[in-house]
């Protein structure tokens, strides 16, 4: 596949609802409503858990997949897209389905024994050939002339984390303060040129068009941009420190009981924790949650310094606290980003 059919790939599969394994005999089937840049992975894992259902009962089911800026994902859910679980990039995604009584209590605690967080990932920078710039850490991306491109954290799940690493950041440097955070995101997005509604629509901005200096991304992401174009980017770990992403998977209670899909549902996300679904995992540029795997895999993960953007040194609470404070109407991105315009 060469540098336009991906990216043309890429830019049609955003137009479509439903992806996943295909096959003309199943006998019923599970949607999993997922955040942008997990289409590669799920469309493995898909055809695996297919393959090891069988095995388990002798029954074929077909997964299928939806994909978009996680928020917007959640509120797909909320509006009755009827997903049998939801694989999504921030917790409070989860939690707001939640709180509409979709998804039981204690979410977070299932699959019994395994939790919800199957894997974490981080944010990382791709620059152009040569990183003309010199971008080696997150106060690089205030060098004169640069142009940034990330998605929307109104809507993308990578984009609230992009926001919030780079608050962190300047939090956690020499002399760091709140009020120094604020203004380092707000001279940050008055170098963003456009604002797409996920990752994968920022993805095809920075490859496809050939706009911004430096994207901010999901790991994986950018290992998919450096995979398919090759020597035309490089991939830039944050020399100080990156904020770990935890993107979350539940069952959407209400929606299994309706269409009796319970077992099945536990049984797949009870597989993603599987050593063969964490192979997967890893191999797509996840960094897996599976102790012995993550050993195996852990050269091709760059070692970095993460933070967790509700660490108490933070300050900013826990994750309705964030979400509430940063990105509800007339929140700080709404105030930084009007204000920097």
């Amino acid at each position: 596949m060469n540098r336009r059919q991906f990216l043309s790939a890429s830019s049609l599969a955003g137009l479509s609802a439903f992806g996943g394994c295909t096959g003309p005999h199943y006998d019923f089937e599970l949607l999993n409503v997922s955040y942008d840049p997990t289409r590669e992975l799920y469309r493995k894992l898909n055809l695996a858990f297919a393959d090891h259902y069988f095995a388990l009962t002798g029954k074929r089911v077909r997964v299928r997949q939806s994909h978009g800026g996680s928020g917007s994902q959640a509120r797909s859910v909320i509006d009755g897209i009827p997903a049998d679980v939801v694989t999504l990039a921030m917790q409070t995604d989860v939690d707001n389905i939640a709180s509409r009584g979709l998804i039981a209590e204690g979410w977070k605690s299932r699959p019994e024994g395994k939790g919800s967080l199957p894997y974490h990932s981080t944010i990382v920078f791709v620059v152009r050939k040569g990183n003309p710039f010199g971008i080696k850490d997150w106060e690089d991306l205030l060098k004169p002339g640069v142009k940034i491109i990330t998605a929307n954290p109104k809507t993308g799940g990578g984009a609230k984390l992009a926001l919030l690493g780079a608050w962190g950041a300047a939090l956690k440097a020499p002399g760091g303060t709140p009020k120094a955070a604020r203004e380092f995101i707000t001279k940050m997005y008055q170098r963003v040129p456009v604002l797409d509604t996920g990752a994968r629509g920022a993805t095809v901005t920075f490859a496809r068009k050939n706009i911004g200096d430096v994207h901010l991304t999901w790991e994986n992401e950018a290992w998919l941009e450096k995979r398919e174009l090759k020597d035309a980017v490089e991939i830039v770990y944050p020399k100080t420190w990156s904020i770990r992403a935890e993107p979350h998977v539940a069952l959407v209670d209400a929606n299994v009981d309706k269409k009796g899909t319970r077992a099945a549902a536990e049984e797949y996300l009870t597989f993603l924790h599987s050593e063969p679904a964490q192979e997967v995992i890893a191999e797509t540029y996840f960094r897996p949650g599976h102790a012995e795997v993550a050993k195996r895999t852990a050269k091709q993960f760059p070692t970095i310094k993460l933070f967790g953007a509700t660490d108490p040194e933070m300050g900013l609470g826990d994750w309705d606290d964030i979400q509430n404070d940063f990105f509800s109407e007339g929140g700080i991105f709404d105030q930084i980003y009007t204000s920097g315009r």
